[in-house]
């Protein structure tokens, strides 16, 4: 008998262990906004609407499913300007920024769609413009939703706007509506359901009934 209950007990403990764990994280498959100005990248800090960047500067965009900044992937291509702009002479009154657009993976694909070869081009800009003006220079059509969230850049994906997916299958959800990336639309499904919590309610107690039964017999 004792056996049988050290046993319910530790199956209980396990199920509340299991229980508090993190459920999978979830992702966001979005278009991520980088910045450099010399070697590496550096998410940004602000949108490409109110970015503006130096003459010199590079502007990256990658497609991918992440959960946050901290393991957004960055665009595959190295930020070098002189590369990029390197048959694009300097203008007086104006700036020249290097836009890399990297359009991710098959696997953070939107279902159905293939993600294009990544490309570069320089854009010869205003002194004044913006990230957003340089990338639309370059790489129509864009497509941005009411909260102008960066939903397509020259026309991919075809559908979706920073939708919520899984973190065991990325190409398995369908589109959510849209959501800034990071930003879940309904705050379900990120801890243990009911049902586990009532399963450990009743191994819990099953085992504190045949700790009183065993017990009471001896006594």
């Amino acid at each position: 008998m004792r056996r049988r209950i050290l046993a319910v007990l530790g199956l209980g403990a396990l199920l509340a262990v299991l229980a508090a764990a993190p459920a999978q994280a979830a992702g966001y498959r979005y278009w991520s906004f980088w910045q450099s100005s010399g070697t590496t990248w550096t998410y940004a800090t602000e949108g490409p609407a109110t970015a503006r960047p130096a003459d010199g500067s590079v502007n990256g965009f990658r497609f991918s499913v992440s959960e946050d900044s901290g393991d957004s992937a960055q665009p595959r291509t190295a930020p070098d300007f002189a590369a990029v702009c390197a048959d694009t002479p300097a203008k007086e009154g104006s700036k020249r920024v290097a836009v890399v657009v990297d359009f991710g993976t098959p696997e953070d694909a939107v279902p159905g769609e293939t993600p294009p070869a990544a490309r570069t081009a320089c854009a010869v800009l205003a002194p004044e413009a913006t990230s957003a003006e340089a990338l639309a220079q370059v790489a129509k059509p864009l497509r941005y939703n009411g909260d102008a969230l960066l939903c397509a850049i020259s026309g991919y994906p075809k559908a979706g706007c920073g939708e919520k997916v899984s973190g065991a299958d990325p190409s398995a959800d369908p589109a959510a509506p849209d959501t800034a990336a990071g930003e879940p639309s309904d705050g379900q499904g990120s801890g243990p359901s009911v049902g586990v919590y009532a399963g450990i309610a009743a191994v819990l107690a099953l085992g504190a009934a045949a700790l009183w039964q065993s017990r009471r017999r001896r006594g």
